[in-house]
């Protein structure tokens, strides 16, 4: 934090890191453009590079100078005057009707348009509504408002520093913000030794894949028709196993929303056009809700012969029963996982307010000698990421190229344990000798309140830690763990709600709570078929309020 207070300048040289390390790294991939900037922005007067980062920083690309007040800057107009002669930065641009209004405050409306006494009153979306219809085109900011006695300025530059941005950290959710808040210590992230050469795009065909399948991501999010996005959606000719996987996630998408759309052979196109987890299950459904009964069947009969996932078979074992009925089939015989422990309780309802019913069974459960804890994923979850933290963060090709990274890129590859599997079965090692919880503990106290993809901080202290550690038998931590493997993206979550733990007997039991009209989910009973399957201690508890 002391860095942050201290130097006034914290933010430009944060971009100056981007840059060099844009540079060290991906020189090779840059435009001309990007690389021409790379070399002209550390020339600039410090003012203006830093007033340039500013309002990169900001939202949006227009600017007043009145608003561009920054004491280690000093006057915008000047420090913007360098911006402006290179192009990065428009002063005085062109302006729409509702670019202006994002600039003004509702009294310059007044001063500057010709209003209705009823309209001068209407709010200011009502103002730029009724002004529409009578102010058509573009003009610039000094013709709208002349007498304002202000700059506006628009940044040019603003798409190249996204791409640069998208360079660095290989995608658009993080930002600026990411050095700001680890210098204030807010985030911590675990320090990664990996290669110079180490990069998220290996081609500039790469970065210009994924800026067109942003955008078609984009238009579709914004409620663009599924089909006209496809249209522009350019087949992947690229080998980044990421990229293909970001637009077979997107095909799913607009597949599924054909779907809702009861665009039966739309929907069905996508889903066969991908191999995104559940698409092929979706398409069988789409069939026989298009009346294909036959087709969907001989597809479900296709996937029973290799399921993709458990969530594929559980979805084919309810499908199969109808499809077999209408076609007249005769019944296949039922297929029930062993019911787990039911617990029935009826309790008066909470007087207070915030409660939830987990959080009444876990008061009404308690005991001194056997308390209950509400963990539902976070518990195992943690175990998880501590035991395989070295696993975890292993610095393979591709896993790391940037020093924010919460963990690896390639963390729901099927692939992933396989590429660390001396890693991973060292620390499965640790399960069968004991030193298992030697090792949790230590990752505990050496890792807290590090960056992972895994690790809960803030639920787990060392009380918990310490009862799991001697409740939870190695064998049953190393079967939840099996199967998180299995299925990362799928299987980190369902675990059940609460924890209760008898210390002196060194056993436990996880305890899903169903309120009045709750059923359980999928991905809950696939859990919870497995828990029983290993004879793991697993129970459901049905939640009645009484009179």
């Amino acid at each position: 934090m002391i860095r942050v207070l201290e130097n006034e300048f914290y933010y430009l040289d944060n971009f100056h890191q981007v840059l060099q390390w844009i540079a060290e790294r991906y020189s090779d991939l840059l435009t001309d453009e990007e690389s021409a900037f790379l070399s002209r922005f550390p020339t600039l007067p410090q003012a203006s590079r830093a007033l340039f980062v500013r309002m990169v920083m900001r939202k949006g690309e227009l600017f007043r100078a009145s608003k561009l007040v920054y004491g280690e800057i000093g006057c915008a107009l000047e420090a913007c005057r360098p911006l402006c002669e290179l192009g990065w930065v428009e002063a005085d641009p062109e302006l729409s009707l509702d670019e202006l209004f994002e600039l003004l405050q509702k009294p310059e409306i007044g001063r500057i348009f010709q209003l209705a006494p009823h309209e001068r009153q209407a709010r200011k979306a009502e103002q730029l509504e009724a002004l529409r219809e009578r102010h058509a085109g573009r003009h610039r900011f000094s013709a709208w408002y002349g007498h304002a006695g202000d700059q506006v300025y628009r940044i040019v530059a603003q798409p190249l520093c996204d791409r640069l941005r998208l360079i660095f950290f290989g995608n658009f959710h993080q930002g600026w913000s990411e050095f700001v808040l680890s210098d204030l210590g807010v985030y911590r992230y675990e320090k990664v030794e990996f290669a110079p050469a180490a990069r998220g795009f290996r081609s500039r065909r790469d970065i210009d894949a994924y800026l067109a399948l942003h955008q078609c991501r984009e238009r579709f999010l914004d409620g663009e028709p599924p089909l006209e996005v496809l249209a522009s959606l350019a087949p992947l000719e690229s080998d980044n196993e990421w990229l293909h996987s970001r637009r077979h996630k997107l095909l799913f998408q607009m597949g599924q929303q054909l779907e809702k759309l009861r665009d039966w052979p739309g929907a069905l196109s996508l889903y066969r056009a991908t191999p995104y987890p559940g698409a092929r299950a979706r398409a069988i459904r789409v069939l026989e809700k298009d009346g294909q009964f036959g087709a969907a069947y001989a597809l479900l009969q296709q996937a029973e012969s290799v399921p993709e996932s458990e969530a594929e078979r559980q979805s084919l074992l309810r499908m199969g029963p109808r499809l077999r009925r209408q076609l007249g089939h005769a019944r296949g015989a039922a297929h029930k996982p062993a019911p787990p422990l039911r617990l029935d309780l009826s309790l008066p309802p909470p007087q207070e307010d915030g409660w939830h019913v987990e959080g009444v069974v876990r008061d009404h459960l308690w005991r001194a000698e056997a308390p209950v804890y509400y963990v539902e994923n976070t518990l195992i979850n943690s175990l998880f990421g501590l035991l395989f933290w070295d696993a975890i963060f292993c610095a393979v090709p591709g896993a790391f190229f940037h020093p924010f990274h919460r963990g690896p890129a390639d963390l729901h590859s099927a692939d992933f344990q396989q590429r660390r599997a001396a890693q991973f079965a060292a620390c499965f090692a640790r399960l069968d000798d004991g030193s298992y919880r030697e090792a949790i503990r230590a990752r505990l106290a050496e890792k807290q309140g590090i960056q992972s993809p895994f690790v809960y901080w803030e639920i787990l202290d060392e009380a918990l830690l310490e009862l799991a550690l001697r409740c939870i038998p190695a064998a049953h931590l190393r079967k939840c763990f099996e199967r998180m493997l299995l299925d990362i993206k799928a299987n980190r979550s369902g675990f059940p709600d609460l924890i209760q733990f008898w210390p002196g007997e060194r056993r436990y039991n996880m305890i899903e709570v169903k309120g009045p009209g709750d059923r359980l989910q999928d991905n809950q009973l696939r859990w919870i078929a497995y828990c029983t399957q290993h004879q793991m201690p697993i129970s459901v508890c049905y939640l009645q309020w009484t009179a």
